[in-house]
């Protein structure tokens, strides 16, 4: 596996990686992650598509679902320890 690129983000870390004609999309906000695999072949341009896939909308609906991450975590970790 190995990076083929790192996108600027103000609230994620976005890492592309390949693997196995795969694009795997890594997006980091602390200590939780997300992510996301593509064939390459269902790809008309490569990478330029991945960072296309990337848009506001698409970012918007992670940051939710970051936050909706780490409230289940917090309750979880709230009942293991209670």
């Amino acid at each position: 596996m190995r990076i083929i690129a790192e996108l600027p983000h103000p609230e994620f870390k976005i890492s592309i990686l390949m693997m196995n004609q795969k694009f795997i999309i890594k997006i980091e906000q602390g200590s939780l992650e997300q992510i996301y695999k593509m064939n390459e072949m269902d790809l008309t341009d490569g990478v330029n598509s991945v960072f296309e896939l990337l848009d506001e909308p698409f970012l918007k609906t992670v940051g939710e679902r970051f936050l909706g991450m780490r409230t289940d975590f917090k309750d979880s970790f709230y009942r293991y320890n209670f």
